[in-house]
């Protein structure tokens, strides 16, 4: 009987010690720090808006990228903005990296495919609001008086604005253990507003989600844009820089300061092409000037602009229907440019101060029947583009544009509306690289130039 007695409690004793060993060396938490950054613009004095604000009252993340926002698994990544929301301006101050801190969470080890930005519902409270009686608003560069202007939302306080592991720097987010990352949300403020036909405004929220270094330099892309004929800045007008992925989607964009010098901040990991474009206070453009091969923490030097004299113009339209019926649909229209080995590069739109341009289709009497529809006009450098690989040695050296023919292609995303930026149609993406007349979409500076129609249909 002793010996049943010793033999059991040896073996609770040896149950304990592995246990205890199994705690001290297994699997512990990591800790991830949550950012909000937003290089802008569509900021005032060149652009539209002098603020955007929004209010975070949650961000969210889940280990599956095809997760609803009813699933279980979600794990909260800033628990004190419940309680107390943060209000945002997305277009902040210049060459300011992070706008806010959103929180702190130990969170389980492991690779998470989706995140999940919960914003305040317009009644909420807000401290200190900026926006007066709602929690989201913008305000025009058009009226000194700064008065507020509505933000409307739908489901960006309910289910959340949904970012896919699409949208997250190298599909996923992962945690070892006892790690601490820090995880940026980079809200495109510019690319999110939506000027409804009633003349209000709604967010169509356009995010884009990384890992960064919130204390080292080397998660930041630097440089200056010149002029390549004066080796100065560019006069007057406007100048837009993209950094872009290698399938031309656009992921961060910014103006100048006055000396041309320019900063993305936080980048998240990863091999970029940067892409400026400019025009002067003379209604004269500049090429696109692409640089590939660019990562967080390079630093660019000058980046030389060739001058392209007057813009041309491509206009064109877009329809919308769920096949049988017209239906509305938001759109991202872009201006794509082949810079070889089947790579594009989006070109910024720098008239209209944006990467792209946002519209919405509606019923009219120029839509084709059973469709709604929207019209579109983009000026673009009647060039081909400058192109070069990143030079770690200093300034950049891109090649001349070359000559002849300056082909487009014209693409365009469609989004359902007031549905966080959920993609709609079947294809939701689509281009053209031919006219209405079907020929090569050409350009020639100070002509327009119409592209064929782009249909989208079972769209909801």
């Amino acid at each position: 009987m002793r010996l049943r007695t010793c033999i059991g409690l040896l073996v609770a004793i040896i149950a304990v010690a592995i246990f205890l060993l199994s705690c001290s060396g297994g699997s512990k938490p990591g800790t991830v720090n949550t950012s909000i950054s937003d290089p802008p613009t569509c900021a005032a004095p060149q652009g539209p808006y002098r603020h955007v604000y929004v209010t975070v009252s949650d961000v969210l993340i889940h280990k599956s990228a095809s997760a609803s926002a009813s699933d279980a698994g979600w794990i909260d990544l800033a628990p004190g903005l419940k309680g107390n929301p943060v209000q945002v301006d997305l277009l902040g101050v210049a060459n300011q990296c992070f706008l806010a801190m959103l929180g702190s969470a130990e969170i389980d080890p492991g690779t998470y495919e989706q995140i999940r930005v919960i914003l305040a519902p317009n009644t909420a409270s807000v401290n200190n609001n900026k926006c007066g009686n709602v929690a989201n608003c913008l305000m025009l560069t058009s009226d000194p008086s700064n008065t507020p202007q509505p933000l409307q939302l739908s489901s960006e306080s309910q289910t959340g604005i949904k970012i896919p592991s699409g949208q997250i720097a190298g599909g996923s987010f992962t945690v070892g253990s006892g790690q601490t990352k820090d995880l940026n949300i980079d809200f495109d403020a510019c690319a999110s507003v939506v000027v409804q036909g009633n003349g209000q405004y709604r967010l169509k929220p356009v995010l884009h989600a990384g890992e960064v270094s919130l204390q080292s330099a080397s998660s930041s892309i630097s440089g200056t844009i010149i002029d390549g004929s004066t080796q100065l800045p560019v006069v007057g007008g406007n100048t837009i820089v993209a950094l872009e992925q290698a399938d031309g989607a656009v992921l961060m964009q910014a103006v100048p300061a006055s000396n041309g010098s320019f900063v993305f901040c936080p980048v998240a990991d990863g091999t970029y092409n940067l892409v400026a474009v400019a025009i002067d206070g003379s209604g004269n453009t500049y090429a696109a000037t692409a640089i590939t091969g660019v990562k967080a923490g390079d630093s660019l030097g000058t980046v030389p602009l060739t001058p392209a004299g007057l813009p041309a113009s491509i206009s064109g339209q877009i329809t919308t229907s769920t096949g049988s019926t017209g239906t509305i649909a938001d759109l991202s229209v872009s201006a794509l440019q082949s810079i070889g080995n089947s790579m594009f590069i989006t070109v910024p739109l720098a008239q209209q101060s944006a990467a792209t341009a946002t519209l919405t289709t509606a019923a009219g009497a120029s839509c084709p029947a059973s469709t709604d529809c929207a019209s579109y006009t983009l000026a673009v450098p009647a060039a081909n583009p400058s192109i070069g690989g990143f030079n770690s040695g200093g300034n950049q050296t891109p090649a001349a544009p070359a000559s002849g023919e300056v082909d487009y292609t014209v693409g365009a995303s469609a989004f359902i509306p007031g549905s966080a930026g959920q993609p709609d149609c079947s294809p939701s993406s689509m281009q053209t690289s031919l006219t209405d007349a079907i020929a090569t979409l050409s350009v020639t500076a100070g002509n327009p130039t119409t592209a064929a129609a782009l249909s989208f249909a079972s769209c909801q």
